[in-house]
């Protein structure tokens, strides 16, 4: 056997594997033997059916399947050997005057291969490295938040502006009916308001839905549909009140305090104010890591410039997949595609250069973290060490799970050296101007 490669150009080869007799005779003949012990064919007994009709009836078959065996094993031997950094599969080019009657056989296939490229994290143009900061209006907002979830309910007769107002929102005509609650000092449309004060349970009022809420968000919550119906609908709602009730906020007192984090953490309301900035910010770290982590990507994508062996992979995705694509199917899905393999390929390089890798005692820690994460929003908070390292193995033992995982570990060590490399300039700002700035 003898495996040639011509370079077409730096992103492009063919290989040649040519197959001599030599290379598949011995074991079809071992195999066509093995058939005629086995072989049950009318007129002749078991074990003594002529070779000659053996070979006649599978010998072909059997050719065939040892040559490709043959062909993939050391193709892929071969690929290996040559350190070759190939982009998908090699593909086998048609051959029209291919004869399997012969007696050696040539097979071309196409490469296309991985572009030769520099990665430095030093990018010209710094990269915002948000800290998210929890101002005081905010911890404001989650202490009246938490005051009221703990706080008394007393029924009234009557609505007045600080009430709660259980009922039901109808409109035939957008097929709506739902049951809410709404908080009247979260109306906007004092008209709205108006007409609800004094008012009793069982009687009616009509509401218009656009400007009734503050936020969209709200009015999508209290007539139970999408956002994006709510943010362009305009019609009259019915709202028939069914209970009126005033929430009458708990004091910040040792009590709440123990109910919130356990008898004796906290012992004061500046106490109280610390914890929940700080829980806050533990939360706002993630969001911000994780537009650190897109922020890079998409950098590096931009400025980091490579060609690739498209013709290659637009007829590799067409030919390959789970089913068979048009010429145009397969060219929208390469560039559907494209962005993320070039990442892919940066990834790579940045990753080898830097001698990242992910051991199984890291990864099984890792997994073990992330359960003590989901346990404790349960309550259990102090799970035994055995059966944290037997639920590890289960989900070890899932190559799925595994398989997120690692993507969720890669990310991580990924994210740290890029904040230890990478150029990056620090922006501290709120909560709410984070969201302002980074998705308008």
């Amino acid at each position: 056997m003898q495996i040639t490669k011509e370079q077409i150009d730096a992103l492009n080869a063919v290989v040649t594997v040519a197959i001599s007799k030599e290379d598949y005779s011995e074991k079809v003949e071992e195999i066509l033997k093995n058939y005629r012990k086995q072989a049950n064919i009318p007129g002749f007994r078991k074990g003594q059916v002529p070779m000659g009709l053996i070979k006649k009836q599978y010998g072909k078959a059997v050719l065939v399947d040892e040559v490709n065996k043959l062909l993939q094993d050391n193709l892929n031997k071969y690929l290996t050997e040559e350190k070759l950094d190939v982009l998908g599969n090699p593909l086998p080019k048609q051959q029209d005057n291919f004869n399997w009657e012969e007696e050696n056989f040539a097979f071309e296939f196409e490469l296309g291969l991985a572009p030769d490229f520099e990665v430095s994290l030093k990018t010209k143009k710094a990269i915002t490295h948000y800290n998210i900061v929890a101002d005081k209006k905010m911890v404001n907002e989650q202490i009246d938040r938490i005051r009221k979830q703990f706080g008394k309910i007393i029924s009234k007769t009557e609505v007045s502006a600080q009430n709660e107002v259980s009922g039901t929102f109808v409109n035939e005509a957008e097929e709506m009916e739902n049951k809410t609650i709404i908080e009247l000092e979260n109306l906007k449309s004092k008209k709205a308001l108006n007409s609800l004060l004094g008012k009793k349970p069982g009687d009616q009022v009509v509401l218009k839905s656009k400007g009734l809420f503050k936020e969209s968000s709200q009015l999508a919550a209290a007539l139970g549909i999408e956002r994006e119906k709510a943010d362009s609908l305009v019609c009259e709602l019915t709202f028939t009140i069914s209970e009126i009730n005033e929430r009458v906020p708990a004091d910040l007192n040792q009590e709440l305090f123990d109910k919130l984090f356990g008898e004796g953490k906290i012992s004061s309301e500046s106490e109280l104010r610390e914890r929940l900035k700080e829980d806050a910010e533990k939360q706002f770290e993630q969001q911000s890591d994780q537009k650190l982590l897109n922020d890079v990507t998409e950098r590096l994508i931009e400025t980091i410039k490579f060609d690739l062996p498209a013709d290659f992979l637009k007829k590799w995705i067409q030919l390959t997949g789970e089913k068979s694509l048009s010429e145009e199917e397969a060219n929208d899905e390469y560039e559907r595609s494209e962005k993320g393999l070039r990442y892919q390929l940066i990834e790579g390089k940045i990753i080898k250069a830097h001698g990242i890798e992910i051991q199984f005692e890291e990864l099984k820690e890792f997994a073990k973290d992330f359960i003590r994460t989901q346990m404790a929003q349960y309550g259990q908070m102090n799970p035994q060490e055995e059966e944290m390292d037997q639920i590890a193995m289960r989900i070890m033992s899932n190559q799925d799970e595994v398989k997120r995982l690692s993507e969720q570990l890669m990310s991580q060590k990924l994210l740290k050296l890029y904040k230890g490399e990478a150029n990056l300039k620090a922006k501290e700002v709120t909560y709410d101007n984070f969201i302002k700035e980074v998705y308008g």
